[in-house]
């Protein structure tokens, strides 16, 4: 694909002029702009097609609400138990409304509708409250269904701003993500984000749920070290199992953090279903694993 035409179609996308296409035809032009594949609707094999397919067809109002960083709390704490929940320090429509003397000298902002409008504030001395004001503010004018990849749970999502606590493991000197694929509610694979918060590049490493390192990378390379799967791994497997019932697809995360389970997010469509897995037949291989909902059972 070409590169002035990728650049061409974020440039549109983020200044909205894209939003009077069809989620369909949306989703049919970004695929083959990010792919360079022509999206199968009818019959996709791949797990990234199916990944647009579901974006479509499977709008289970719930998902608004497990997608929503706040609101999700209340939900998996009724669920797993609420001392898998990050504690929240405050909740606020505004950035100026952010009562920052309340707040301890560590502590994260989240925007709850989007992905990316984070904050991590580890000392308020050095902190940059213009340049965070300047990324939460825009991150809570943007409506994340549009230059997200028509991901359908996040249309009306309610902007807001959290505060959470700062966690970071004293073993590994980061908060790294345990990321699990449940495909009806059972686990198929796994990946770990390290030096998420390090500098050069972030690792993702993926395994199989016998924790089999898998021979594949998918928008980020794999780590250059060994990666210790910590021994909440059962736990961690177990519980995303039990958020995943009756759901298709999603992708539960937990961070682990000095031997204690955290609940993080559910993701519905990992990566918006457009960064391709390297070696191809990957995308194949866990597609087959995800069968749709009026495709079960040979239908």
């Amino acid at each position: 694909m070409n590169k002035i035409f990728k650049f061409t179609f974020s440039f549109l996308n983020r200044k909205g002029l894209l939003n009077f296409l069809s989620d369909k035809n949306y989703l049919k032009l970004m695929y083959w702009v990010k792919l360079d594949k022509k999206l199968n609707l009818n019959n996709p094999k791949t797990y990234n097609e199916k990944l647009q397919w579901l974006k479509l067809y499977n709008r289970n109002p719930i998902y608004t609400k497990l997608v929503d960083k706040y609101e999700v709390k209340e939900l998996v704490a009724k669920e797993i138990g609420d001392q898998y929940i990050i504690p929240t320090l405050g909740v606020w429509d505004k950035f100026d409304e952010i009562d920052f003397d309340s707040l301890p000298n560590k502590f994260v902002l989240k925007c709850t509708h989007d992905s990316g409008g984070i904050v991590i504030c580890k000392n308020k001395e050095t902190f940059d409250f213009k340049a965070a004001k300047r990324k939460i503010n825009k991150s809570l004018k943007t409506n994340y269904f549009y230059t997200g990849g028509r991901e359908w749970p996040y249309k009306n999502v309610k902007p807001r701003i959290i505060a959470e606590e700062y966690m970071e493991d004293t073993v590994d000197k980061e908060l790294r993500d345990y990321k699990f694929f449940c495909f009806d509610g059972k686990v198929k694979m796994l990946f770990i984000a390290s030096n998420r918060q390090g500098k050069g590049d972030t690792y993702f490493d993926f395994y199989d749920d016998e924790l089999n390192h898998l021979p594949f990378t998918n928008g980020h390379p794999n780590s250059p070290q060994d990666i210790k799967v910590p021994n909440t791994y059962d736990k961690m497997k177990k519980l995303a199992e039990i958020l995943s019932k009756n759901m298709p697809h999603v992708r539960v995360d937990f961070y682990n953090v000095n031997g204690k389970i955290y609940f993080g997010e559910m993701t519905f469509y990992h990566w918006s279903g457009i960064v391709p897995f390297e070696p191809d037949e990957w995308d194949y291989k866990i597609g087959e694993w995800l069968k749709l909902p009026n495709m079960k059972d040979g239908e």
